[in-house]
């Protein structure tokens, strides 16, 4: 899939379109944040609330601009914003954007989850494990508890379309360790 096609279809609520963008891009803004923060943890959340932004305004892109040059703005201004509030308040940092939510589409089984369905529990219980402790959390908050993204964002605390991203990034790290073992 070519990148232009993909915002257009992305624009569409296109899923793969989303996983194809996300993927694509995960690792510049991610590079980017982690050379800025010097904190993976920090840049993984920075990246996912970038991703979650983006995806939730894609209808604003405008094409004469690259679209990673778009993602590392939004993900400067991101960073930039959390350490005024840092500055402000040590208190948590907690979005008020669920009104607006770009519904990400669910609809057909992506990859990641037929490889995930088709694993032995043990082996995927044993796999999950690799991941860090917040893939881990939401992986189990979806295919086990079988909460909803509203009932996940509630549960920790975080805007819909973070926990969307982080659910996305997730499947696609789980499925990365399930083809490697």
């Amino acid at each position: 899939m070519e990148i232009n096609n993909a915002i257009k279809r992305a624009k569409e609520n296109d899923q793969k379109a989303f996983n194809y963008l996300l993927d694509t891009f995960w690792d510049d803004v991610y590079g980017f944040q982690l050379k800025r923060v010097e904190n993976e943890s920090d840049a993984e959340d920075i990246t996912i609330q970038t991703f979650s932004r983006a995806f939730d305004r894609i209808e604003t892109f405008d094409n004469k601009y690259k679209f990673k040059t778009w993602l590392i703005t939004i993900s400067k201004n991101i960073h930039i914003d959390l350490l005024r509030k840092e500055k402000k308040s040590i208190s948590q940092v907690v979005s008020n954007e669920e009104d607006s939510i770009l519904q990400i589409l669910d609809e057909s089984p992506s990859i990641e989850d037929k490889l995930i369905t088709e694993q032995h529990l043990a082996k995927l219980l044993r796999d999950i494990k690799k991941l860090k402790p917040h893939y881990q959390k939401v992986i189990h908050l979806r295919y086990f508890q079988e909460l909803s993204y509203k009932e996940i964002s509630n549960e920790l605390n975080e805007p819909i379309n973070n926990v969307k991203v982080k659910l996305l990034r997730a499947k696609k790290l789980l499925a990365e360790i399930i083809q490697k073992s």
